[in-house]
């Protein structure tokens, strides 16, 4: 199994924006992406009941190893982290690429889980084109799975209920914030982890790091080169908003009820006003 999880600005911290509108991630606190968590905890919950090896692969700058030692502690197996000067500002389109190569050349794999996107993006877009790129069967926004007979029994969300799939493997999953939330990290796992960093030949044979050159990427489909989002504008929003009324009433009809009857309150208010 391959977890797909990033190292993200933490969301509690200021991060500033560059001025050709990408993050300034280097002023930023980092934590694991919130939602890669869960994507995290469904492969751990597989390899319990049925045993096999996770790998988490990360994309990032070197300071994203973190992560992966952070996976590692939650009872992962291995960590790759792709870094590479290259794929500096790479949008959707180019991450997904470089991450579809990562994973061919790991080689065989059951099952690839994400996230169901970034704090850092919020696009969703990353693991379905993943999925396409590697020509595999794909369920979204799942909540629940189960492995039997080499086939994956998924309940996913979908607006207004849930749907049940059964797909072959392999095949992707991204999964959504409803499923089960990471459970603690056990002090065995925390322990073990602490003893490979204290031995840099034994650390290297579970985390490793690897460049658009090694897994054989084209330069041009990564970094700004691939990327053909263009941000044409950043600006920062005022520090004070504005008020905020919620009307919340038994239904969404009452709720909009409540509503117009404000509405007709205040155009009230401004005809006496005026008068």
């Amino acid at each position: 199994m391959v977890a797909l999880i990033k190292q993200v600005p933490d969301t509690s911290s200021k991060a500033g924006v560059n001025p050709d509108g990408t993050v300034d991630r280097a002023r930023a606190k980092k934590m694991l992406n919130p939602f890669d968590k869960f994507a995290l905890q469904k492969a751990l919950e597989i390899k319990k009941t049925h045993g096999g090896e996770i790998i988490c692969v990360s994309m990032g700058p070197p300071p994203a190893i973190e992560v992966l030692i952070d996976a590692l502690e939650y009872g992962a197996d291995k960590g790759y982290l792709l870094s590479d000067k290259r794929l500096a500002a790479s949008d959707t389109l180019a991450t997904a690429y470089a991450l579809h190569k990562v994973i061919q050349y790991l080689g065989d794999v059951d099952i690839i889980f994400t996230g169901l996107q970034t704090t850092d993006g919020d696009t969703a877009q990353v693991g379905p084109q993943i999925a396409e790129r590697l020509d595999l069967p794909q369920v979204t926004y799942l909540e629940k799975l189960e492995l039997k007979d080499g086939a994956l029994n998924c309940v996913r969300v979908i607006e207004g209920g849930t749907q049940e799939l059964e797909i072959s493997l392999p095949a992707l999953i991204t999964v959504a914030n409803s499923a089960s939330r990471l459970e603690p990290k056990l002090f065995s796992n925390v322990f073990a982890t602490k003893e490979l960093q204290r031995n840099e030949e034994e650390i290297g044979k579970r985390i490793f790091r690897i460049d658009l050159d090694e897994i054989k990427a084209d330069p041009r489909q990564a970094g700004l080169l691939g990327s053909p989002t263009v941000v044409g504008k950043t600006w920062k929003l005022g520090e004070i908003g504005g008020s905020c009324i919620t009307f919340k009433g038994d239904a969404a009809s009452h709720s909009v009820e409540l509503l117009v009857d404000r509405l007709v309150e205040d155009q009230r208010g401004i005809e006496e006003f005026v008068k």
